[in-house]
C-alpha cells in the first residue's frame, strides 16, 4: 500500500493507516454508492472523511499504475492546489493506493470531514431560506474559480457544500475533486460551459447571469443567453440519456 500524507497530519499516520486497514469492518457509513463508498472515522479530535473508490476495470487498473494518476491521488493534489489558491475545500489529509505487480486494485482519499448546512442541490430542489443571497454569493465563488483558471469538470448540484457563517455570509467548499483542469485563463465560452450543469431552472439562471455580469463586466444579456442555451442543451442531452437508459433496462427484462 502506497500512501502520502499532508505534512499537517503526519502525526496521525499510524491511526489513519489503521482506518484504511480496517475500512470494510469499521467506521460509520456516510455515503454508500454504486461506485464509491464514504465512511467517517474519529481520530482524536479529527473526524475523517474517507472515500473508497470503486475498483477500476482491467484497462483502467493498468492505466492508473503506469499512465494516469489515480482518482485518490488527483483528489489529494487538486485539493492542495485549491487551498493554495484560496478556494474552499475540506482539508486534504492523505491518499492511499494499493497496487499489485501489474495494476491498481484499491484507492482511498482522506479529508477532514466538514459539517455543512446545505449543498447547492437544496437551492435547486427546495424553497430554501435566503436562497437568492446564497445563489449570488455562489456565483461570485464560481467567478473566483474561473479567475483562477480552475475548470471544475464536476461542477454540479451535489458537489458544493455550503456553510452558513451568520449575518448573511456563506462559505463554499468543493468536493468530488478528481476531475479538474487548470488554465492560465478561461474564455467566456469555457466559463459559461462550466456552469451549464448546475440547474435546469430559468429563474436561477436569470439571477446567476445578473450576478456574473456584475462581477465580470460582461453583458448581462450575453451571459444569460449563452448560459441558458448551454444549460438547455445539457438538460436535453441528459434527459435523452435517461430515457435511453430506461428503455435499455426495460428490454433487458
Amino acid at each position: 500500500m502506497h500512501s502520502k500524507y499532508h505534512k499537517k497530519f503526519l502525526k496521525f499516520d499510524n491511526l489513519i493507516d489503521n482506518c484504511i486497514k480496517y475500512f470494510e469492518t469499521s467506521g460509520e457509513n456516510f455515503v454508500v454508492g454504486n461506485r464509491n463508498n464514504i465512511k467517517l472515522f474519529k481520530v482524536e479530535d479529527l473526524i475523517l472523511n474517507i472515500k473508497s473508490f470503486k475498483k477500476p476495470n482491467l484497462i483502467n487498473k493498468i492505466a492508473y499504475k503506469y499512465f494516469r494518476k489515480s482518482k485518490a491521488k488527483r483528489s489529494f493534489e487538486y485539493a492542495t492546489i485549491l487551498l493554495e489558491k484560496g478556494i474552499g475545500t475540506p482539508s486534504p489529509i492523505a491518499y492511499f493506493e494499493n497496487f499489485d505487480a501489474l495494476a491498481l486494485n484499491e484507492s482511498y482519499y482522506v479529508s477532514e470531514h466538514l459539517d455543512c448546512d446545505l449543498t447547492y442541490r437544496e437551492l435547486v430542489e427546495t424553497d430554501y431560506p435566503d436562497a437568492e443571497n446564497i445563489l449570488r454569493q455562489f456565483t461570485r465563488f464560481s467567478y473566483d474559480l474561473h479567475q483562477n483558471g480552475i475548470e471544475f469538470m464536476d461542477h454540479s448540484p451535489g458537489n458544493t457544500l455550503i456553510k452558513n457563517n451568520g449575518d448573511g455570509k456563506y462559505s463554499f467548499y468543493l468536493v468530488d475533486l478528481n476531475r479538474m483542469k487548470f488554465h492560465e485563463s478561461m474564455s467566456f465560452e469555457m466559463r459559461m460551459n462550466n456552469l451549464r450543469r448546475l440547474t435546469p431552472r430559468k429563474d436561477m439562471i436569470v439571477i446567476m447571469s445578473n450576478e456574473y455580469a456584475k462581477v465580470s463586466g460582461e453583458s448581462e444579456k450575453s451571459v444569460f443567453e449563452t448560459l441558458w442555451a448551454m444549460t438547455s442543451d445539457f438538460q436535453e442531452k441528459f434527459s435523452r440519456k435517461k430515457r435511453l437508459k430506461k428503455q435499455f433496462q426495460f428490454w433487458k427484462k
